[in-house]
């Protein structure tokens, strides 16, 4: 295993990182036994980098960070432990957002179904426009001098937000986002664009999440052929044409290279120089066992421009159903007057 330095924060992490999104949940693995099994393989393997979630596996309460938690048991020296707030947890208003308040007490929370005492990495799961990101950056810069937090990042964060939240930490003596978590797949180029040369510019870390988007680049959704998938018949990605012509022609590119398509995908994943990890997100042991078969496999120019034929650098094919999308985009009294205020003009 060749680890790779987190942006500037001097800690080496693998290039596959392990989702924990599929393990202790319903939809995905909810055998905590079978989950614990899979952690340990993929720690055995070489993998240090473990990323799990408060909001993932509900219910029951955060069951994914309980797993990850009863796995590291022994082995919590071994991996760079990272995990998020920020989505909703239950009904209350106020379990959930950066506000200083939740923060403090997420933490602790998180602190105690992992069964540790620091958390490595703690990433603001979604960008929360309701509070100052100088609230946020302060209450996670108290965690880190109490030695709570090592470092701290930003997940699924617009470009602008991304910049202003630099900005800020900097002219309030805070301290920085060291990492970004964004989409990144053949399938969604986007953050080419911009978010990975900005988080290149400000020395960020980039760990991206579903690099075989969705489970679209497996080989198992195919246009015109019937899938038992459960996943596609609640994701609306996986019935997007686009999608599914784009994936036939990966398809295709994967057999002339004589690559598994989850290989060709994930070694396409870390092939920008501004991602230090991807995201694997097995909900099986067979699932993770293919996955770290291709750990090696490295891309070469020819099969990167063949790639660049089939998506162009710096877009998006659709998009997937988690996506995070902006308040202004999704909320439409965002996007217009008030009828009194239009009807004036």
């Amino acid at each position: 295993m060749k680890y790779r330095v987190l942006g500037r924060t001097g800690i080496k992490v693998s290039p596959y990182g392990l989702g924990t999104l599929m393990l202790g949940a319903a939809i995905g693995n909810p055998d905590h036994d079978d989950s614990i099994r899979i952690i340990h393989k993929a720690i055995d393997a070489g993998i240090n980098l473990l990323d799990t979630a408060d909001a993932y596996s509900i219910p029951p309460q955060s069951a994914s960070e309980i797993v990850v938690g009863k796995a590291l048991k022994g082995r919590r020296d071994r991996v760079v432990l990272a995990t998020k707030f920020g989505r909703p947890i239950g009904a209350d208003p106020n379990r959930q957002g950066a506000s200083r308040r939740w923060i403090m007490t997420a933490v602790e929370e998180s602190l105690r179904r992992l069964q540790t005492d620091y958390i490595d990495l703690y990433q603001v799961h979604r960008w929360d426009p309701d509070t100052a990101v100088e609230e946020t950056l302060s209450a996670l810069s108290d965690l880190v001098h109490a030695g709570k937090v090592r470092a701290i990042g930003s997940a699924n964060t617009p470009v602008s937000e991304l910049v202003e939240a630099q900005w800020m930490a900097e002219r309030h003596h805070l301290e920085p986002f060291r990492t970004e978590q964004p989409v990144y797949s053949i399938l969604n180029r986007g953050i080419e664009s911009e978010v990975l040369p900005a988080a290149q510019r400000h020395g960020m870390g980039v760990l991206v999440w579903g690099p075989l988007g969705q489970g679209m680049l497996t080989g198992r959704a195919r246009k015109g052929v019937p899938t038992d998938l459960v996943r596609a018949s609640i994701l609306q990605a996986f019935n997007d044409e686009r999608r599914l012509d784009v994936v036939e022609q990966v398809l295709a590119l994967a057999r002339d290279t004589g690559l598994r398509m989850t290989h060709l995908a994930m070694a396409f994943a870390i092939s920008h120089p501004g991602v230090t990890s991807a995201l694997l997100g097995p909900r099986s042991m067979e699932q993770l066992d293919d996955l770290l078969a291709g750990i090696d496999v490295v891309l070469g120019d020819e099969v990167l421009d063949r790639i660049d034929e089939i998506v162009a650098p710096g877009s998006d094919i659709g998009v997937l159903d988690q996506a995070y999308i902006p308040a202004a985009i999704r909320e439409e009294s965002q996007r217009r007057r008030p009828i009194a205020t239009r009807a004036a003009a």
